[in-house]
């Protein structure tokens, strides 16, 4: 039986999804500035604290950060789900053998 990852394992997961948010974000030309814009946000700094590991995406807003990443939304969200729950990823989406 599988437990919770443990406190530095989350950290480092959040990290690994912030740098991979960042990655996309740069991709389409878009400064944290123009993300947080693009999502209604009123402060950028909350982009910033997602890409710098001390946040998450919520889950009701991650369509419109996938749209504003001009990523499909469900791949999107799978794919973050693999850092910030990776135990609820593996089985919904783990692979039969």
């Amino acid at each position: 039986m599988q437990f919770a990852k443990s406190a530095p394992e989350a950290k480092e997961l959040r990290k690994a999804a912030g740098r991979w948010l960042q990655d996309q974000r740069k991709k389409v030309g878009l400064s944290q500035i123009d993300l947080a814009e693009a999502l209604g946000l009123k402060y950028y700094t909350f982009v910033s604290q997602v890409e710098n590991g001390f946040g998450r995406v919520p889950s009701e807003s991650m369509e419109a950060w996938a749209q504003a990443l001009e990523l499909d939304p469900s791949q999107f969200a799978r794919h973050l789900l693999s850092f910030y729950d990776p135990e609820l990823h593996r089985l919904l989406f783990k692979e039969k053998a």
